[in-house]
C-alpha cells in the first residue's frame, strides 16, 4: 500500500508544495526516523542548503504548474465544445420554453412543469436570441435565448 498522494492531476504538485516550497511531513516522520527524513537531514548545513535550493526553484515549479493547469483547462474546454453544438431554430419552428422559477406556482412545489408551451418562433435575432408567439398568433413581448428552448415535435 502506497503513501497517499494529494497532488492535483492538473498541476502535478501538491498545494502545500506550491504554497510553502517543500513537501509536508507528517508528525510521525518528524518524531520517528524515516527514510525520507534521514535522506534530507544528514547534516544541518546540507539541510539548510537543500531548503534554500527548494525555495529558489519554487518560482519555476509554480510556473510549470500554472502552465499544466492551463493546458488541462484547455483540454476540458475542447472536449466540451466537441460534444456541444450551438442550438438554432428557424422561423415557425415549434418549441417548448423552460419554465422560469419565479413564474412557477408555489403550491405545485417540485411537481410543477419544467417546460411551457408549445410556442412558435416568430423571429430570429442576433446571437441565439428569439421572439416567440403563442400558437394562436399572440406575440410574447420579451426575447429568449436558444438555451431556454427545446424542440417540440407534434
Amino acid at each position: 500500500m502506497g503513501v497517499p498522494d494529494n497532488s492535483k492531476s492538473s498541476t502535478g504538485e501538491t498545494p502545500f508544495r506550491l504554497t510553502y516550497g517543500c513537501e509536508a511531513m507528517i508528525p510521525v516522520e518528524v518524531g520517528e526516523p524515516s527514510w525520507r527524513r534521514l535522506q534530507v537531514v544528514q547534516e544541518e548545513q546540507a539541510n539548510d542548503k537543500a531548503i534554500a535550493a527548494e525555495l529558489d526553484l519554487i518560482d519555476e515549479v509554480r510556473t510549470a504548474a500554472h502552465f499544466k493547469d492551463l493546458a488541462a483547462k484547455q483540454l476540458i474546454i475542447a472536449r466540451y465544445n466537441k460534444k456541444v453544438g450551438p442550438r438554432s431554430f428557424k422561423k415557425n419552428d415549434l418549441v417548448l420554453r423552460r419554465a422560469d422559477i419565479g413564474n412557477k406556482n408555489a403550491r405545485d412545489g417540485k411537481l410543477a412543469a419544467n417546460w411551457e408551451g408549445p410556442y412558435r418562433i416568430k423571429e430570429q435575432l442576433e446571437k441565439g436570441a428569439y421572439t416567440l408567439e403563442s400558437l394562436d398568433g399572440k406575440a410574447i413581448k420579451r426575447t429568449w435565448n436558444a438555451d431556454k428552448f427545446k424542440a417540440y415535435y407534434s
